[in-house]
């Protein structure tokens, strides 16, 4: 069991698109890099990238890359090997590294697919169609919507300072359907009011 959670030298989004590009499964950029893709620029420094893959399709995820990497589940605060074999039923998060002493490269989120709808894992009510997830960059690369990417940011437990900056960042730029589809998911998950829901009123 690794406990080396800090220990990493994240791959660039073109590495991780030429790695994924090869695997027989669909995949989209996540996370704060999914965001300065859709704002064409790095706005900040990433520690990690995360890449979001369909939980149905992890087995083919799972054949390509244990063949170069050593995959580790993330649960419950603990790291542990991915064994060949075994279908990830719960787990939402897969740490990859070269081997067991190399830093993590990248980050795989396993989400759920329901009738090729995406559904959001904190509040299942919450889905929308696997065509209208994602963008392409003009280099052909997938990435996350930015307004379901705020979504993970802003439906966590705990809004991060980064994920608060990334937030600012963005809203500016989203469009009035995208915005208005984030307050109403927000709205959905936190009835009782999320503090981001002022601003996306006001901007759209």
């Amino acid at each position: 069991m690794r406990t080396d959670y800090d220990h990493w030298e994240p791959i660039s989004v073109s590495e991780a698109a030429g790695i994924f590009a090869e695997i027989p499964a669909r995949w989209y950029i996540a996370g704060g890099w999914a965001l300065d893709l859709y704002l064409e620029e790095q706005t900040r420094e990433h520690g990690d990238i995360d890449i979001l893959i369909l939980r149905e399709e992890q087995a083919a995820i799972y054949a390509a890359l244990a063949k170069e990497w050593t995959l580790y589940k993330a649960d419950q605060g603990t790291l542990s090997l991915w064994e060949e074999g075994e279908y990830l039923h719960s787990v939402g998060d897969v740490w990859v590294s070269r081997n067991e002493e190399a830093p993590f490269s990248f980050q795989i989120m396993l989400v759920e697919v329901e009738v090729d709808s995406w559904v959001y894992r904190r509040e299942p009510c919450i889905r929308r169609p696997l065509q209208d997830i994602s963008l392409i960059t003009d280099q052909g690369i997938p990435y996350l919507k930015p307004e379901i990417q705020l979504l993970y940011k802003g439906g966590s437990k705990n809004i991060r300072e980064k994920d608060e900056r990334d937030f600012r960042k963005v809203l500016p730029f989203l469009d009035r359907q995208a915005a208005g589809w984030l307050a109403q998911a927000l709205r959905t998950q936190f009835p009782s009011g999320h503090p981001w829901l002022d601003s996306i009123d006001t901007t759209s």
